[in-house]
């Protein structure tokens, strides 16, 4: 999650909201990392987590992410998740739920929905309130710049 952090904050230092993640493969290396780059890149589904599981697909040459692990400090929305059951991913890490759009364990519970074909372990709440304490800070500073 220290990585995931680390992206997060790459992330609000280019404007964008705080949200990193890390792909871990079935050894625990890290095979991708990003941070949301919808500002960047002047795209809404560049999210940190469709980044990562990109990159990861391309250097492992496929689409099935078998057996790894995504790390991200924000719970997904339904266009990641969905993404993370389409990767085959085994296990999502989230620092902290999303009540406004998470579609892991919030609103939603797409990556656990027996109708589909794939499901992923989830683990909640690791660095939970470091996770939270950024986004909060990143739209503090964002409402105290429009004062």
């Amino acid at each position: 999650m220290t990585l995931a952090l680390e992206e997060a904050a790459a992330a609000a230092h280019c404007g964008d909201v705080p949200v990193g993640a890390v792909l871990l493969d079935a050894a625990g290396q890290v095979i991708g990392r990003n941070h949301n780059r919808r500002e960047q890149n002047h795209d809404p589904t560049a999210h940190a987590e469709m980044l990562v599981l990109r990159e990861a697909a391309d250097k492992h040459g496929g689409w099935r992410l078998l057996g790894t692990t995504l790390v991200v400090t924000l719970e997904p929305c339904a266009m990641c998740a969905g993404a993370m059951v389409l990767a085959r991913i085994q296990r999502v890490v989230i620092g902290t739920p999303d009540p406004k759009s998470g579609a892991v364990v919030s609103l939603y519970q797409l990556t656990q929905d027996p109708r589909l074909n794939h499901q992923v372990e989830v683990v909640v709440g690791v660095c939970r309130d470091e996770c939270a304490e950024q986004l909060k800070a990143f739209f503090r500073a964002r409402r105290q710049a429009r004062e």
